[in-house]
């Protein structure tokens, strides 16, 4: 194999790591929770500028209604006071005219922001369905993780425990019990025979040491009994003679 052969098993099998650790599930998962809060986030602030758009159109839509029917009441009272005399006809035909424009154009801007107000509640209701969604998608993940790490984590203790049951030679444990036993065996019965031997030298000592003690006794009996034939005492004791 050449050595450009060499370089690209090196770069193919470091691709495979690179593979393999890019599809961790724990990691996948874990960055998949965080991408859907960083979506979540995103969506609870669109929700909050939707909400503020469609207070504030709803408070302008209040106001144009308000304003609607405060030119109306403004047209009446022209013309009430027209027929009071108050101000001439021509004068408050003219004012409440204009009035009833202004009505006329806030009544339109009301039907434009009632329109814009719709909107705008289709647009909170579909974000929070999103967040609803989002929300649980990432309970459901943030589950299925807590369980995903523990299954790894009871995979890789048993891959472990596994693996080095596996590493276990258990010929070569059993052949090395058989010499420790051979060997105690050998060394009980070295004890053994050392204490025997022990015993032995001493029994004979002890029957030296009674020889020996027999001889000097006779001896001695031996020599007591000239001793008295030469005084001419008798051989045997007083104490001999009355038993």
């Amino acid at each position: 194999m050449n050595i450009f052969s060499r370089l690209f098993k090196v770069g193919q099998a470091e691709a495979h790591n690179a593979i393999n650790k890019l599809e961790d599930p724990i990691k996948m998962t874990e960055q998949g929770i965080r991408d859907m809060k960083i979506e979540m986030d995103k969506a609870l602030q669109a929700l909050a500028e939707v909400k503020a758009l469609s207070i504030r159109t709803k408070n302008d839509l209040r106001a144009q209604e308000e304003r609607a029917k405060d030119y109306e009441q403004k047209a009446i009272l022209l013309l009430h006071k027209s027929e009071k005399g108050e101000i001439s006809q021509t004068e408050a035909d003219r004012l409440a005219t204009e009035a009833l424009t202004r009505k006329e154009q806030s009544e339109k801007e009301v039907s434009r922001l009632r329109i814009e107000q719709q909107k705008y509640d289709i647009s909170v209701q579909h974000l929070e369905k999103n967040i609803d969604t989002l929300k649980s998608n990432i309970n459901t993940w943030e589950n299925e993780l807590r369980t995903l790490k523990a299954r790894m984590r009871v995979s890789s203790a048993t891959k472990t425990m596994n693996k080095q049951l596996a590493n276990i030679d258990t010929s070569s444990t059993v052949a090395m019990l058989e010499r420790m036993k051979i060997k105690v065996e050998q060394e009980e019965a070295i004890a053994q025979s050392y204490g025997e031997i022990a015993a032995e030298a001493k029994t004979i000592d002890e029957e030296i040491d009674r020889a020996l003690e027999t001889e000097q006794d006779t001896g001695a009996s031996h020599k007591l009994l000239e001793l008295k034939k030469r005084l001419g005492l008798p051989e045997k004791s007083n104490n001999s003679e009355n038993e």
